[in-house]
């Protein structure tokens, strides 16, 4: 049988029970903050590890750190003082940039229109104090632009300075279209002349050209083109495109007529774009002019015989 415990004892064992569960306590946190530095070193490491593969760490060894340390250290290096040939350079350099500006300015002025430049222009080809160049200047005017008076080009630019009568040009005429084809010298007129020689090939454009040329080539107190000058005209206009024109031209001569109207004239060329060159598709009964009703007859009798 057990003996009681004293006292004495008993506060024994109550001291030793609680240092027991002081030690068992405090070995816990210690093992608690053990296990959480471990877990934090873990979680560095593996971050570490995660930024070396993305190539975002730099590995500087102990050899390199206080090489890499003096580096970061290191002053800013001094911008070096120009010398004067540096200065002469960048003076030249500058020059050379006004100079370049002021061409590119003289290039532009040269290229826009100048009302200025156009009137001087006008009056190198007007003969005395009249504000018109007549025959005789229109000849020199050819002359300078390389272009017989007689070329449909003449007709074609006739027609952008809407001039009134054949072999004259007005200073109002005159700075107007040339104002329109951006033209205030020779040189200018010469490097336009492929162009007004492709407004022909504008089927819209040469309809407003030849019908234009009647009233341009007529006199002005006549309602009507004389024989002579309507064949030149015609053949200007058509003698290229128009296989059947050296055949209407001898009908022409040989016929009656001594003028031909507007409504003739009109005529003829829509009769170039749609009758075949047989004739073929010709309605005799349809509203044509009898000029071509004639013309039609004469070609087929001509043809038989």
């Amino acid at each position: 049988m057990s003996r009681p415990l004293t006292g004495l004892q008993t506060h024994t064992n109550t001291v030793v029970c609680f240092i027991k569960m002081h030690s068992d306590a405090s070995s816990k946190y210690n093992n608690f903050q053990l296990n959480s530095h471990l877990s934090t070193l873990a979680s560095i490491h593996k971050i570490y590890h995660t930024l070396h593969r993305l190539n975002l760490t730099e590995d500087v060894g102990p050899e390199t750190h206080g090489t890499a340390c003096c580096s970061r250290a290191m002053p800013p290096r001094k911008k070096r003082r120009p010398t004067a040939g540096d200065d002469l350079s960048a003076k030249k350099s500058r020059q050379d940039n006004v100079y370049r500006k002021q061409e590119t300015l003289q290039i532009q002025e040269a290229e826009a229109f100048s009302s200025k430049r156009c009137l001087e222009w006008f009056y190198e080809y007007a003969v005395g104090c009249d504000d018109v160049v007549g025959p005789e200047g229109m000849e020199k005017f050819c002359e300078d632009i390389g272009v017989e008076p007689e070329n449909v080009v003449m007709l074609v630019l006739a027609w952008k300075l809407d001039a009134q009568s054949m072999g004259y040009f007005t200073l109002q005429e005159w700075l107007k279209g040339m104002g329109s084809l951006q033209c205030d010298s020779t040189e200018k007129l010469r490097n336009s002349l492929d162009y007004l020689r492709s407004v022909l090939n504008d089927a819209t454009s040469f309809k407003l050209i030849y019908r234009y040329a009647f009233d341009f080539a007529r006199e002005k107190d006549q309602r009507s083109l004389d024989l002579n000058t309507a064949k030149c005209m015609l053949g200007l206009l058509l003698g290229k495109t128009w296989p059947l024109f050296p055949v209407f031209n001898q009908f022409l001569e040989q016929s009656k007529y001594k003028v031909i109207n507007k409504d003739q004239w009109c005529n003829v060329l829509e009769f170039s774009r749609t009758i075949n060159l047989d004739l073929s598709n010709y309605d005799e009964d349809g509203a044509w002019p009898v000029l071509l009703d004639e013309f039609v007859e004469w070609y087929k009798d001509r043809e038989m015989s």
